[in-house]
């Protein structure tokens, strides 16, 4: 005897053991089946029990000795669990034809005649989708954790592979349902094209525009960004496919789409991330009507300041012999080239940037007028930090403009400010509203 008559012989004990006991055929035939499922469902019970308080155990405790993290990764997305079930699916497959030898219409009928085929078909589908599924987002998530992926939109990847996966996991089902080709079936798809393409224009968009933010390097994880047209400023913490999301440093998080980053204007700050220096740029606002041509004894006043002192005398000496030179007549003060107490100033700022232990000197160091507004006369500071992290960028350059601004009085000069109700308090006005 066969192994085929072996099984047929087990599953049909119960019918000839009723049918000796003097039992209808026909209600001996539906016992055995009833019996036969009952047994079969215990048997995938108890698999599936020992498939998941064993074998998976065993896997997970190997994975922790192991020093690779992909197979950790293969726990997280249930890898094991979902191969674990390929065997009471098999089981279960091989036995109906025998449970149900005497009622081949519910294996071999139409859909709607309840084909019990259909369902375990439909449901190794989805299962072999769950699989690949899980691998794809274990290949995900290990390699988020290599550097070199770090900064790479893999979440689009992942999710472009995965709307594939069951797209055609979707077209074997209808396929399996319908009694239809794979290959028809997608060939219908053509004159649905058009539907196809409004019902996933957000996902295609996304799509090209994962590609193209990928390829062209417009954007990576970690990339701070500033996009105003939807309040983000900060670092970009996930890009898939449909979205970019962006923690603030509020620690809020913006949603921007994928499709925006290749649609609209936004600033990306890497380039000042991985550029020598982070650009200090700020103007100190000087009042107009205290820059002044510098007397001889000021000239002296400035020569005792370390930063300067020898620029002071320097350019003092030229300017001397050049109105000799000329006959120049010193006893009016405008006559002749003279020096300024804001052009000393500038040389001053422009010889402390120099001597910053905190500026880059291999950049620009640049003190400059600007035009003069009505709030004063700016002095502009252009120079760039060393240390390109945000807080330390706010330190360094606070502590810059506090020793300018503290300066200034050294050298007569007069910051602007616009006055505030304290000032006006001190000022008295008699009845007729003049100033006493």
């Amino acid at each position: 005897m066969d192994l085929n008559q072996e099984f047929e012989y087990i599953t049909c004990i119960v019918e000839r053991v009723l049918v000796s006991q003097g039992v209808n055929t026909i209600v001996a035939s539906y016992i055995n089946m009833l019996v036969n499922l009952a047994i079969l469902f215990l048997l995938v019970w108890i698999i599936k029990y020992l498939i998941r308080h064993f074998v998976v155990e065993s896997f997970k405790a190997f994975t922790d000795k192991t020093v690779t993290t992909f197979d950790d990764f293969l726990i997280q997305s249930n890898f094991p669990k979902y191969v674990g079930q390929i065997i009471p699916l098999l089981l279960i497959y091989y036995s109906l034809p025998y449970i149900f030898a005497d009622f081949p219409g519910l294996l071999e009928g139409s859909f709607f005649s309840f084909n019990l085929y259909i369902f375990l078909n439909i449901y190794a589908i989805i299962l072999c989708v769950w699989i690949v599924r899980s691998l794809i987002r274990t290949s995900r998530n290990y390699l988020k954790t290599q550097e070199e992926y770090s900064d790479k939109p893999i979440d689009s990847y992942s999710q472009v592979v995965l709307i594939i996966l069951w797209v055609i996991g979707f077209m074997f089902i209808f396929a399996e349902i319908t009694g239809e080709s794979v290959v028809s079936f997608a060939l219908s798809l053509g004159a649905a094209s058009a539907i196809l393409l409004l019902v996933f224009k957000d996902t295609i968009l996304g799509f090209v525009a994962s590609i193209q933010v990928s390829v062209n390097d417009i954007v990576r994880i970690g990339d701070w960004i500033t996009f105003s047209r939807y309040g983000a400023d900060g670092n970009v913490t996930e890009i898939n496919l449909a979205t970019v999301r962006v923690q603030n440093w509020d620690n809020t998080f913006t949603t921007i789409p994928t499709y925006s980053l290749i649609s609209d204007s936004f600033q990306n700050w890497r380039g000042m991330q991985e550029s020598p220096g982070r650009r200090i740029r700020r103007a100190i606002y000087i009042k107009q009507n205290s820059v002044k041509f510098l007397t001889t004894e000021d000239l002296q006043h400035f020569k005792k300041i370390k930063l300067i002192s020898d620029y002071v005398e320097n350019r003092q000496q030229e300017i001397d012999r050049y109105n000799e030179k000329n006959g120049v007549d010193k006893s009016i003060l405008l006559n002749g080239r003279n020096q300024t107490n804001l052009g000393i100033f500038r040389k001053y700022a422009d010889n402390y940037l120099h001597e910053h232990s905190a500026i880059n000197k291999d950049l620009y160091i640049i003190v400059r007028q600007l035009a003069p507004t009505a709030q004063g006369l700016p002095l502009e500071i252009l120079c760039f930090s060393k240390d390109k992290r945000w807080e330390n960028f706010e330190y360094i350059t606070a502590d810059i403009f506090d020793h300018l601004i503290a300066a200034i009085p050294f050298f007569k000069l007069k910051l602007f400010e616009a006055p505030s109700g304290d000032d006006f308090q001190h000022i008295k006005f008699d009845s007729r509203h003049t100033k006493v």
